[in-house]
């Protein structure tokens, strides 16, 4: 898989993403496993971008929810040592999980309530992870050493993807 670096052009970064998950799609077919599936996404995605650092899912612990607290435990991904937990409403991927929002964040260290589980960590965007009944599964988490390395050509390719591979 090739690259994209940084500065390449939107519509390249576009381009990329498309072709990833169109590749990512053709992994997943018939694939029931919901693990699997997230194992899949996390290691392509995290091979086809330099600028992916700490690429991966947090999982709705329905455990916990059915105890009646809300938490998100670290799932399939690729990179450093991740969180193993992570309350709603805390952190970027905290926040995505209550408001079902994707969160965007040039700066990670400006966020506030930011848990830096690797401090190497500048910019983020975490995109919520719904069934097809709308049920919150999941968020998935890019983190990158570089600060403002994610933008709305990230956000709709990732949102698109996702959808494609969760809600079914």
């Amino acid at each position: 898989m090739a690259y994209i670096a940084r500065d390449d052009r939107p519509e390249d970064k576009a381009a990329r993403y498309a072709e990833v998950a169109e590749e990512i799609m053709a992994v997943l077919e018939g694939e029931p496993n919901r693990t699997a599936r997230m194992a899949t996404v996390a290691s392509m995605l995290h091979d086809a971008f330099e600028t992916f650092f700490w690429t991966g899912f947090y999982v709705v612990d329905e455990d916990k929810r059915a105890a009646g607290t809300d938490e998100l435990v670290v799932g399939p991904y690729q990179g450093t040592l991740g969180c193993l937990r992570i309350p709603f409403g805390r952190g970027v991927c905290g926040a995505a999980a209550v408001t079902g929002e994707t969160q965007l964040i040039d700066d990670v260290h400006a966020f506030p309530g930011h848990i830096a589980c690797d401090s190497r960590s500048a910019s983020e965007i975490v995109v919520p992870v719904r069934d097809v009944e709308g049920r919150l599964l999941a968020v998935f988490d890019i983190d990158s050493t570089e600060k403002a390395a994610f933008d709305r050509v990230d956000q709709a390719a990732l949102e698109d993807l996702l959808n494609r591979a969760f809600a079914v």
